[in-house]
């Protein structure tokens, strides 16, 4: 008898290669989308993840057979502390790209700040401000210079993050009238977002180390009766082309990769972190201390990693007006 042939779906997805390691821990945005709003926003914010619970909520997508009805989602908590504005930088347009115009820094930053960078020994931001109010015509776009507050969240560590939001909305001149005043304050996460919106979630998921090919893509383990090894790949190809392409599932490093999930709902924001913290505290975390956000859904990462929050790339057509009624957040211990 011949041999038959057997045709079978490629094991794992070529989407995501390459695999390699995160070089930080914080998610890096390389993308932020232009919104056309009246007033000028900032687009996106950041909070630690603290866990995972459950909500019962009325179904207010239209298209939902359970339409109107109470239902339970899973849901993220992230413990949003406020974010100090320690800078503004201004960018201008040049044939290769963005190009930094001209910044300045806020005239005593926090001392934890020392821990991660050196910041300008003496600051200006009077000056600072007047260099980019004449130079708006250049100017295309507005970042602020943010630092997370870690003492106000349940991380262990002193040391913030210093990442760059950008500023959109209206028109250049009224971004820079609606920075200015923030230069040196805190802005809390109600300030960017509200509940019922969408957001993209940027983050590092858990790192797993080296895997095998099994575990890494998801190729089917081989008969017991097969030579050499049951847990790998059958062949890596063919004699031509004469070498291994990159197609070919192999064993490497398996998590900690930077990963983006688009169009994730806020169920809820509150100030008050007693309201979702279960009993015991979130494993691995703690109680949360003050403002939060609940994500439908679940996020990359484990516990404690820095999550960073942008307005949607490519937002959905048709948003609830109303933010969802939550009849229940579950407080349950996780640990019974």
């Amino acid at each position: 008898m011949g041999h038959r042939k057997v045709n079978a779906p490629k094991r794992g997805s070529l989407s995501y290669l390459p695999k390699g390691r995160s070089s930080s821990p914080t998610g890096r945005i390389r993308y932020w989308p232009r919104i056309k709003a009246a007033a000028p926003t900032l687009l996106g914010f950041m909070g630690y993840k603290a866990g995972m619970t459950h909500v019962l909520m009325i179904e207010d997508h239209a298209g939902s057979p359970n339409f109107g009805k109470e239902v339970a989602k899973p849901a993220t908590v992230i413990d949003a502390p406020p974010v100090t504005i320690i800078g503004i930088r201004a960018y201008t347009r040049s044939p290769y790209g963005l190009k930094t115009l001209c910044e300045t820094w806020m005239k005593n930053p926090p001392k934890d700040i020392n821990r991660l960078t050196t910041p300008p020994n003496t600051p200006d931001p009077e000056n600072g401000l007047k260099k980019i109010e004449a130079n708006i015509p250049q100017i295309s776009e507005f970042r602020l210079l943010t630092a997370t507050q870690p003492r106000l969240a349940r991380v262990p560590k002193k040391k913030p993050e210093l990442v760059e939001i950008k500023v959109d909305g209206a028109d250049i001149k009224q971004q820079f009238e609606y920075i200015k005043p923030l230069l040196g304050k805190t802005v809390n996460i109600t300030e960017v977002f509200k509940e019922g919106s969408f957001i993209d979630v940027v983050a590092v998921s858990k790192g797993k180390g080296v895997q095998g090919v099994i575990k890494r893509w998801g190729v089917k383990i081989r008969d017991r009766k097969s030579r050499k090894m049951k847990r790998g790949v059958a062949t890596l190809g063919g004699w031509n082309p004469h070498r291994v392409l990159y197609t070919v599932p192999r064993s490497g490093q398996m998590g900690y990769h930077q990963r983006t999930e688009y169009n994730k709902r806020i169920l809820k924001i509150g100030t008050d972190g007693t309201e979702v913290t279960p009993k015991g505290g979130f494993l691995r975390y703690g109680p949360i201390k003050g403002t939060y956000a609940i994500i439908n859904g679940s996020i990359p990462g484990p516990t404690k990693r820095l999550i960073r929050l942008r307005t949607p790339a490519r937002g959905p057509t048709r948003v609830p007006e109303t933010p969802p009624k939550i009849t229940e957040i579950s407080l349950r211990s996780p640990q019974g």
